[in-house]
């Protein structure tokens, strides 16, 4: 919309991703900060609060009342104001969109049976939930490669050129990339606000590689691919002002979770991120703490059924350390300095090719 008066108006700073970029944060920012506090005092008077996992850490037992489904808020707050300035002829733009959405569906599936059943683990079925998340990311998937022909090409780090072209088999890609990032970033919310920086980090990581990937001067200068992505950068600026005002009430003591309405929604988008700007290696660094949490339940995992025994206390690995007697913030606070790390690792890998 604002783009638009850009052209009716004759204003051209209305035209630039970057301002509308810094516009989408604030109104995303603003928005959360308006409605979040709305939001918990009616999760508190209709008992819309998180079921704890019995076998999850005795302190978290004092968590039972914290209202969860915060994710509705920062979602619709980003869609809102994504709504307000982008254009609307942009197909990577408005699949952002629908990745936004879509997802954002099945969290709040998930997190509406856990509430009213009041249990943590009856949400919806394990193979329902995987049933839904990949037919949505091959919705999305599909959409890439039949309305906006997008480029099948597999990219690595370090090399400056494709290393294969997967054709139609990039779509297998593209789901296994959407649904594993959407159940990492649902494995890592497991501390208040644990999830919530890291995702952050990984967003303001993914708008800079896609500003770039978008503007056809800066990408041959840094000898990466050049396709008219750029549009989703804004949609990625207001999710992280929208992430911002959510971590003002998610920070330790948590006043609000963001649920799985929130958590599988990111996943996905930073999949959908890593897709279009032709990182999906990088991901891995990227989203590294994503990446480990979900390595240690794998681990935790085989080595039980395999050899009978445990490598964590418990798992995902935040609970290990738990179970070690550090202090939630030590974690919460040591997981986003890795994951600043990483990200910061990521970025430089972009001018080595």
């Amino acid at each position: 919309m604002i783009y638009y008066l850009h052209q009716l108006l004759d204003i051209n700073l209305l035209g630039y991703i970057t301002i509308r970029a810094g516009i989408a944060f604030f109104l995303a920012l603003i928005l959360t900060l308006f409605l979040m506090p709305k939001f918990i005092r009616w999760a508190q008077r209709t008992s819309s609060v998180q079921p704890i996992n019995e076998w999850a850490p005795e302190r978290h037992q004092g968590k039972a009342k914290t209202p969860t489904m915060g994710g509705v808020v920062f979602i619709s707050a980003t869609i809102i104001a994504s709504l307000f300035t982008i254009r609307f002829d942009n197909v990577y733009a408005l699949g952002a969109i629908l990745t936004l959405v879509l997802f954002a569906l099945i969290g709040f599936q998930d997190d509406f049976a856990k509430i009213k059943k009041s249990e943590n683990l009856a949400g919806l079925k394990a193979r329902t939930k995987m049933a839904l998340q990949i037919t949505s990311a091959l919705i999305i998937a599909a959409y890439l490669y039949l309305f906006a022909s997008f480029n099948t090409e597999l990219y690595v780090p370090f090399i400056k050129n494709p290393v294969i072209d997967m054709g139609t088999f990039s779509l297998i890609l593209w789901v296994l990339v959407m649904v594993a990032t959407s159940n990492a970033v649902n494995l890592t919310d497991g501390l208040d606000g644990l999830a919530t920086v890291p995702s952050i980090a990984a967003l303001a990581s993914f708008s800079i590689i896609i500003y770039a990937t978008g503007h056809a001067t800066i990408s041959a200068y840094l000898l990466i691919p050049n396709f008219p992505v750029g549009e989703v950068a804004i949609v990625s600026s207001a999710l992280i002002g929208a992430l911002t005002g959510f971590l003002w009430y998610n920070c330790h003591p948590a006043q609000v979770f963001m649920g799985d309405s929130g958590s599988l929604t990111l996943g996905a988008f930073l999949g959908y991120l890593a897709i279009i700007s032709k990182s999906e290696i990088l991901l891995v660094l990227i989203g590294s703490i994503f990446v480990i949490e979900t390595l240690s339940v794998i681990l935790q995992v085989g080595s039980f059924k395999l050899r009978n025994k445990r490598v964590f206390l418990m798992t995902p690995i935040h609970h290990h350390f738990e179970m070690k007697n550090w202090s939630e913030n030590k974690i919460i606070v040591r997981f986003w300095i890795i994951a600043i790390l990483s990200n910061i690792l990521a970025l430089i890998t972009l001018k080595i090719r």
